[in-house]
């Protein structure tokens, strides 16, 4: 008899948590990001899927992507 996988559960204080969902976000040029550490920016261009270069305000940076801690607004 077959059954169904179930999701796998953790306990609260595990070594062994699950890894975080990676949320793919799809970033334009032009478009408005907010980051957790530089704040509020505008992307100026986009390095393949590797790297962003993003204008703070105090000059662009290069933000390497996925980014957990840049969203697009």
């Amino acid at each position: 008899m077959a059954t169904t996988p179930r999701k796998r559960r953790y306990h609260a204080s595990s070594p062994f948590q699950a890894g975080p969902e990676v949320i793919d976000e799809v970033y334009e040029v032009g478009a408005r990001v907010s980051h957790d550490t530089y704040g509020m920016g505008r992307i100026v261009s986009i390095q393949g899927t590797t790297s962003a270069q993003v204008d703070f305000g105090d000059g662009p940076k290069h933000i390497p992507l996925p980014c957990s801690k840049m969203t697009a607004l």
